[in-house]
């Protein structure tokens, strides 16, 4: 097993992780009606989900290139962490689109309370 092996696996877990959290930020702003937080932080999720997809292609690219990856736990583990980066980007995006609807519905239903 190859040093970079391990490494590439680790990176993907770390960038994925990173992506994760900022998913995780932008629903916690966007509860708290914060949307250009929320959104700023959805956009720094998706650009650390590119970067892990990024490492993961050159991966596919090296096995396709006749270059054996060795599979192991630790690969194995950066893909899942992939996987749950990428889910919780795609729910945050729906979440922070429910949030801005409740939101705007609230002020609607104020102004028509204040109009009575």
């Amino acid at each position: 097993m190859r040093e970079e092996d391990y490494q590439v696996s680790f990176e993907i877990i770390a960038t994925a992780g990173d992506s994760k959290g900022y998913s995780m930020d932008a629903i916690c702003d966007a509860r708290k009606g914060r949307f250009d937080s929320a959104n700023e932080k959805i956009n720094e999720a998706n650009k650390k989900l590119l970067k892990a997809h990024e490492l993961q292609t050159d991966m596919i690219a090296q096995e396709a290139g006749g270059d054996p990856v060795p599979v192991n736990i630790i690969l194995i583990h950066s893909q899942d962490h992939l996987t749950m980066a990428n889910v919780a980007e795609e729910l945050a995006e729906e979440m922070i689109s429910l949030y801005k609807t409740i939101y705007d519905l609230k002020a609607e239903i104020e102004d028509i309370k204040k109009k009575i």
